[in-house]
């Protein structure tokens, strides 16, 4: 056993350069059990306990990467720490992996900071109401701060410097970095106007015809915001687009649960005309307009008995008489004031506009008492459908371009 001892003193004489190597192999060997154990063990332990547990935080931790960067330190502090414990290795590799240990460590955590900052989006996301204000665009921000300083602090390990040296010389390159982040610091300032001001919210219905978008917000980032439209496409919009762009944001009408309809229908200005009394008489029968004709007609009677006084041979031009028109105007009033469908406290009215070579417009504008779609175009369609069928007995016509049945009938008669 002495002889051997000998031999291995001998040997070892001869070649000093062994010993460090084999305690550096050895290192490594430690180095790669240790991240085995606390990735293979701890890691899996952890994240099996917070898979099971029914606490909010320990799900958005286990569904992040955090615990696992996490464990990525461990075997960077080993090799770094036991590298300098190694005798008879050069000073240059010993910094040099010292430094790269050190600056991978920065980077792990670096890592799991911003998977944190992702546990707290998630928190904040999976609250029980509806999150109208997303802080998305606001853990971005703080991630590339994390980011540039971390940049920064490896940078410094692995030049074995002292980072204010690196900052000191940062405002050299200030231009250079202006220009490189330039759409994030006009994403940030975009981000920050439309919080302030409270411009959009996801779940917000949006349009802009000028890109294409018309849909529900569904995410607002700092970089960009997207927008799932009607047909189920998605538009990603620069945030920025919302400050320098115009666009409708429906969320007003959603709040006040009514949807406006505002829509005319064009008149032929030839089948408008005066009532007769028998006619006046038939429409006694429409139940809606009852008190409208009898105050109505009133009205015309004090009117003309002033205005003629009492000439009895007068000409029917000179007094005052009630036409189709106006009568159908005051009957759909009173159709859509009992429509149940429809806000009585918004504003409801049945106006004529300015006529035009295509007719006359006579226009419905009101509110329904629901801001779904569906429901929405079914109430204004079920409106419209009795409106043009009604017309006739009123004695009006819709106007309507002439088609090749109307020229026909016209060279038959």
């Amino acid at each position: 056993m002495t002889e051997i001892l000998q031999i291995w003193q001998t040997w070892m004489a001869a070649y000093p350069w062994i010993v460090p190597l084999l305690l550096l192999a050895g290192l490594l060997l430690l180095s790669w059990l240790s991240n085995w154990i606390a990735k293979k063990i701890i890691v899996r332990s952890i994240q099996k306990i917070l898979q099971l547990s029914d606490w909010v935080l320990g799900l958005q931790i286990h569904q992040s990467k955090m615990v696992p960067r996490l464990s990525n330190v461990v075997p960077a502090l080993v090799l770094g720490f036991g590298v300098a414990q190694i005798d008879g290795l050069p000073i240059v590799l010993v910094n040099l992996v010292q430094n790269v240990a050190n600056a991978f460590i920065v980077l792990s955590l670096a890592l799991a900071v911003g998977a944190a900052l992702d546990v707290v989006n998630g928190l904040y996301e999976s609250r029980e109401r509806k999150v109208d204000r997303p802080i998305k665009s606001y853990i971005q921000l703080v991630k590339i701060i994390v980011y540039v300083i971390t940049a920064l602090l490896m940078i410094a390990s692995l030049m074995d410097r002292s980072p204010l040296i690196l900052l000191s010389g940062l405002g050299a390159i200030a231009a250079v970095l202006i220009l490189v982040f330039q759409d994030t610091l006009l994403s940030l300032v975009a981000s920050i106007q439309i919080r302030s001001n409270d411009l959009l919210r996801v779940g917000d219905w949006i349009e802009m015809p000028n890109l294409n978008a018309d849909g529900d917000v569904i995410d607002i980032a700092l970089h960009n915001v997207r927008v799932q439209n009607f047909d189920k496409t998605i538009s990603t919009i620069p945030t920025k687009r919302f400050i320098t762009d115009s666009f409708k944001n429906w969320r007003g009408m959603q709040e006040s649960g009514g949807r406006r309809i505002k829509r005319a229908l064009d008149i032929d200005q030839t089948s408008v005309r005066f009532l007769s009394h028998e006619e006046q008489q038939q429409f006694q029968r429409f139940f809606l307009i009852r008190d409208y004709l009898a105050d109505k007609q009133t009205e015309i009677e004090q009117w003309n008995l002033e205005m003629l006084q009492g000439d009895t041979d007068a000409a029917a031009v000179n007094s005052r008489r009630m036409t189709n028109l106006g009568v159908f105007r005051a009957y759909l009033l009173q159709y859509l004031r009992s429509n149940p469908s429809l806000r009585q406290d918004m504003t409801l009215i049945v106006r004529q506009l300015p006529p035009s070579p295509t007719g006359l417009p006579l226009e419905i504008y009101c509110f329904t008492n629901t801001t779904a779609w569906v429901e929405y175009e079914a109430i204004q369609s079920d409106i419209f459908d009795h409106v043009l069928a009604i017309l006739p007995e009123f004695g009006l016509r819709i106007f309507q371009q002439p088609s090749g049945q109307d020229w026909q009938a016209l060279r038959m008669g």
